[in-house]
């Protein structure tokens, strides 16, 4: 059984999922390639890709939303399209997609069933959280940037039938966690100066340790300490932190949650999927800025001194999962290759 499993590389989100589903799907599997798209990544991957491919990512700002000036100039339209042309899907029994969208275009265009194993996936699922104010545009996006034959999700929580909580990789799942009393930041959206001027004007005797995607090395601000994005450096910080303050995406929320630390997010500007994670969060009790005006920094200033851990259970069930989307899409897969075969008589 040949599988190609393609990633979203815009982020270090989906990639950290992939640290623990790659290497149970190479068990599974007797040839496994690997596709990656986007290069906004600082995670280390410690298996081969055989793909590598510009995609279609979007680039950070520096005030709290994406840039899309910039993310406009960087993309390629000829370069995706030969790449959708030239990937060869159809050589594949199965293609697992997180998010991607050069392979899952690809499957469109030949025909071929492209199984989605993404947040994504469960975001999009009726029973899912919404922000309160409709964002028709940016669920257009979302539904139609990776399109897919089936889908299998994960979220904060188990919405529905076909959503699973979150992927803890093994690198959280073993770490054992402590309070020193620093708070843990990642807001890759917001710039480093914004954030060191905003956190030291909250709290001038308060730890905290940023990681900024806008920073080439470590800086000492008073009491604010900033690094470069590290996934060592960041896993320990993770780990000995009172509390973590971050932007509502997927995987840090979640691996925060499972530590037991307080939590709360900064969704980013014109980015619907952050909007329902956020609406997700709120409904279990993680407070939700929306930016570093003063009438938000009286909700910081209270989640510091009386905020509280939000419990979650998000047992290890990965391989199940797994094998339950085989077990449901290769059968399919086989029957569509009779068919097909048949009829070409």
């Amino acid at each position: 059984m040949r599988l190609l499993y393609a990633i979203q590389g815009t982020g270090n989100g989906h990639l950290s999922r992939a640290l623990d589903i790659v290497p149970l799907l190479q068990r599974r599997c007797d040839q496994l390639d690997i596709l990656v798209s986007g290069s906004a990544a600082e995670l280390p991957l410690p298996f081969a890709v055989k793909y590598r491919v510009p995609g279609m990512g979007f680039l950070f700002g520096k005030k709290g939303g994406i840039n899309f000036a910039k993310t406009f100039w960087q993309f390629n339209s000829a370069t995706f399209l030969r790449d959708i042309h030239q990937l060869p899907v159809a050589s594949y029994d199965l293609v697992i997609n997180d998010f991607e969208p050069v392979s899952s275009w690809a499957c469109q265009r030949r025909g071929v069933p492209c199984v989605a194993l993404s947040h994504q996936s469960a975001v999009l699922h009726p029973a899912a959280p919404r922000p309160k104010r409709p964002d028709p545009a940016g669920r257009a996006v979302l539904r139609h940037y990776a399109p897919s034959t089936a889908q299998y999700g994960f979220h904060f929580q188990e919405y529905a039938l076909g959503i699973a909580t979150p992927v803890i990789r093994q690198q959280v799942r073993e770490l054992t966690p402590t309070n020193e009393g620093h708070y843990t930041v990642y807001l890759p959206a917001f710039a480093e100066e914004l954030l060191v001027k905003h956190l030291r004007y909250l709290s001038s005797t308060t730890r905290w340790e940023v990681f900024s995607k806008h920073s080439t090395r470590p800086a000492q601000h008073g009491n604010v300490r900033v690094w470069p994005v590290s996934g060592p450096a960041f896993l320990d910080s993770l780990r000995r932190a009172a509390g973590v303050l971050c932007g509502a995406g997927f995987e840090t929320p979640a691996e925060a949650l499972h530590l037991g630390k307080k939590l709360l997010v900064v969704p980013m500007k014109q980015q619907y999927e952050q909007q329902c994670n956020a609406a997700a969060l709120a409904h279990m009790g993680v407070p939700v800025i929306r930016g570093f005006k003063p009438k938000h920094l009286a909700v910081l200033d209270h989640w510091l001194h009386q905020g509280q851990p939000v419990p979650v259970n998000y047992p290890d069930q990965t391989a199940a999962i797994l094998d339950r989307l085989l077990h449901e899409q290769l059968p399919s897969l086989q029957r569509v290759g009779a068919a097909t075969a048949v009829a070409g008589r």
